[in-house]
């Protein structure tokens, strides 16, 4: 009778794709929060006085929690203590209340005054709400990525997390489509209320999937777990001594260091080199989530079927190359550039994670993936954390004038060629991560899908 409902639940394509898409809508509603204040750089500037030093501080505040206290290393052990539902709840939390104090921060109706730790009031605030959102987001993000290898393992988990992070990019895309003309017409915290809204319709829809997960419990009741399949914390040693595992951890950090605090500037960067009015100065951004939305599920659907996947990764490293330093060259400076060079970032932005992370697995044992993922994502959040920082420290550098309004306007090429060295180093990663797997068997090359 329990193999019976097995079948009914994790065997199930109906109740597999069903989980898939509440958890996804979770993660949608998170990703467009947490890039919503992406394209409200320079609106920043006009009505609070920020400059890009503000800015990437604004963004390094995304590491206080994860990064600086640790917390996604813990958070993955708890993870793999108490499982995915209360992991899951408590992350969506953390989220709402990390979003409502920045929305706060940036409310018409609040006046701050002074200074702490050296950084305006307003902004001081605004960045301990980000930093409580991102601790909830990534916590999310690990929480999401091993529900999908328990409910997946041994079928299209490859394709299931590359549809979950494309659901998830759709968000992130809907942030820099709307944020600035929602801006720009209903005040500048709007976008973080739709955000905020949405969230906690997403914590709702968590709910529902645990309802689900409950009941694969159920049918799997009865089934022992023996003690060496039972997470301990001497297990961490085994990952940290793993090569393959950091070889995977440095590619996800130099990687996504060179994408996502790129997309942090990237309208900024849109109107400063092309010249683009705030209207559309969020499209060509939009281009690269919304490519991924097709690409990713398709190259994870082909490593789950073909296999390839460290050839995969190293493909969208060169191409992640070939964009940056053609950003980086001043006198390419057409918007019709500058979209074509968004799609092919697309492309390798949907490459490497439909590669990468479905390749964890085939490293770390299930037992130990909450605590990997955690070691994973607290040194990805050094990256993104870190480098918004030192770009809006670098862009202080190269002002080359001042809006009618007030706000700073920048010089982008030398923070296109610091990522372009991070599409460089992510390369090289990869090539030693292909020689690796060859040395060791982990199987990289070989298909997801048990025939």
């Amino acid at each position: 009778m329990t193999e019976i409902l097995r079948k009914k639940l994790s065997d199930s394509k109906a109740a597999r794709w069903t989980v898939l898409i509440v958890i996804a809508f979770t993660m949608f509603c998170a990703y467009f929060l947490n890039d919503v204040m992406a394209p409200l750089m320079e609106k920043l500037g006009e009505e609070f006085g920020w400059n890009s030093q503000d800015f990437g501080t604004f963004n390094f505040s995304y590491g206080w929690i994860n990064v600086c206290l640790f917390m996604l290393i813990f958070g993955g052990m708890i993870l793999d203590k108490i499982g995915v539902r209360l992991t899951g709840i408590g992350s969506c939390i953390f989220m709402i209340i990390g979003a409502a104090i920045q929305y706060y921060s940036v409310g018409e109706f609040v006046v701050f005054e002074g200074t702490i730790f050296g950084l305006k009031m307003q902004l001081f605030v605004a960045c301990i709400g980000f930093a409580i959102f991102a601790f909830g987001l990534e916590m999310a993000g690990i929480t999401v990525t091993k529900t999908i290898v328990r409910w997946f393992k041994g079928y299209e988990i490859a394709l299931a997390m590359g549809l979950q992070v494309a659901i998830a990019r759709m968000g992130m895309g809907l942030a820099y489509l709307i944020t600035l003309p929602l801006a720009n017409r209903l005040g500048l915290s709007t976008p973080i209320l739709v955000g905020l809204l949405a969230l906690c319709i997403g914590l709702i829809a968590y709910l529902a999937f645990c309802v689900m997960d409950k009941k694969l419990d159920a049918s799997m009741e009865g089934e022992e777990v023996s003690d060496e399949d039972k997470f301990k914390f001497s297990d961490i040693l085994y990952i940290v001594k793993n090569k393959g595992f950091w070889l995977i951890t440095l590619l996800c950090l130099l990687f996504y260091s060179a994408v996502f605090p790129f997309m942090k500037f990237a309208v900024s960067f849109m109107k400063n080199k092309y010249h683009i009015d705030d209207d559309f100065a969020g499209i060509i951004p939009f281009m690269l989530p919304v490519g991924a939305i097709f690409l990713t599920p398709l190259f994870g659907g082909i490593y789950d079927k073909k296999g390839k996947g460290a050839t995969i990764m190293i493909l969208g490293a060169v191409l992640l190359i070939g964009v940056h330093f053609l950003f980086s060259i001043p006198m390419l400076d057409h918007w019709l550039i500058a979209a074509i060079l968004m799609i092919i970032l697309g492309i390798a932005f949907s490459l490497v994670p439909s590669a990468m992370w479905p390749s964890v697995p085939k490293i770390i044992p299930e037992n130990k993936l909450g605590t990997a993922y955690g070691l994973i994502f607290w040194v990805q959040n050094i990256g993104l954390s870190g480098v918004p920082l030192l770009i809006g420290n670098i862009l202080s550098k190269y002002v080359i004038g001042h809006t009618d309004k007030g706000a700073e306007i920048y010089n982008y090429t030398v923070p296109m060629i610091v990522f372009t060295c991070f599409g460089v180093l992510s390369l090289i990663v990869a090539l030693l991560l292909k020689r690796e797997d060859k040395k060791k068997g982990y199987g990289l090359e070989q298909p997801n899908v048990k025939r």
